[in-house]
């Protein structure tokens, strides 16, 4: 880094961690925006890991970090998952620093880098970015919104992308491949964060037979594959996620206390406006399971 640059360097830290979320909801989108996710955009989304793993014990790196790696552990991002990511960087995303015209833009710029991320633009990738354009249109007048999108018209009008085309399309969205942000990051603020006490049942009866399931957050003892199969053995069934046939929603323990957001996540919020909408679904800690599987004899 340039010497001069070093002293602004300090007073960014907030809108530089802006960015690299914004980036990675538009890496999300772009990857996803044909509805099919395949090895070469993984890798892609991997390569903005990669550039951000020496942040890993900094907010709000933190909390993104291993949510990401517990989701590309297969190398297969469901759907998910995805949305397990877009809702936790919505929440650690701040305009305090940059408004709603230069987020939307920085998500643009990485949702075409997302969409070239495998070296193939589908006219079903062009479409879904269309459709996004369409849905932006605040952001007419500014620089590269009005260019893209008369160049995703242009190439859609006969509803075909041929070879000099898709060669035109490529070099143009490469451009906004845009991973390496600065990293190094100082005086990055710190969140007190917040605790799942208050949300989970105290002491609950938690029944098997018959009883519908779902689990979010990392547990401390099993794989999800083998908390759904002793489940399964008690006679039960397991969710994907919280809904009004679901009985149990089960906190992994595996979580870091210190985190302001991943602590809860996408689904434990789902349960609580459940919960509030009559649906009786208890939230119940993992270590309550586990007392109740020793209790049923499966322990």
């Amino acid at each position: 880094m340039h010497e001069e640059h070093k002293r602004y360097f300090k007073l960014t830290g907030r809108s530089r961690i802006d960015k690299s979320i914004n980036s990675l909801l538009g890496i999300i989108e772009g990857i996803a925006i044909d509805s099919e996710i395949n090895a070469s955009e993984v890798d892609f989304l991997h390569l903005w890991l990669e550039d951000k793993l020496e942040l890993r014990d900094r907010h709000p790196f933190n909390e993104l970090i291993p949510v990401i790696e517990q989701a590309l552990a297969d190398r297969v991002l469901t759907e998910d998952e995805k949305n397990d990511i877009v809702w936790l960087c919505e929440r650690l995303t701040s305009n305090e620093f940059y408004d709603q015209v230069t987020t939307d833009l920085q998500r643009l710029h990485a949702i075409v880098g997302g969409i070239v991320a495998d070296t193939s633009i589908s006219e079903q990738e062009l479409r879904g970015l269309s459709d996004w354009i369409g849905d932006h249109e605040h952001l007419r007048g500014c620089w590269p919104y009005d260019e893209i999108g008369s160049l995703v018209t242009t190439v859609l009008v006969d509803k075909v992308i041929d070879e000099q085309e898709h060669e035109m399309l490529f070099r143009y969205f490469s451009e906004f491949v845009a991973l390496l942000d600065s990293k190094t990051i100082t005086n990055a603020p710190i969140s007190n964060g917040e605790s799942v006490v208050g949300l989970c049942a105290v002491c609950p009866e938690i029944e098997f037979q018959e009883r519908t399931f779902a689990f979010t957050g990392a547990s401390a003892r099993y794989t999800r594959r083998k908390l759904a199969e002793t489940v399964s053995d008690l006679g039960g069934h397991v969710a994907s996620g919280p809904g009004k046939k679901v009985d149990y929603l089960v906190i992994g323990a595996d979580g870091n206390p210190c985190w302001a957001f991943a602590c809860y996540g996408r689904k434990v919020e789902k349960a609580v406006e459940l919960r509030k909408s009559g649906v009786r679904i208890m939230i119940i800690h993992e270590s309550y399971f586990h007392d109740a599987v020793l209790d049923a004899g499966k322990g």
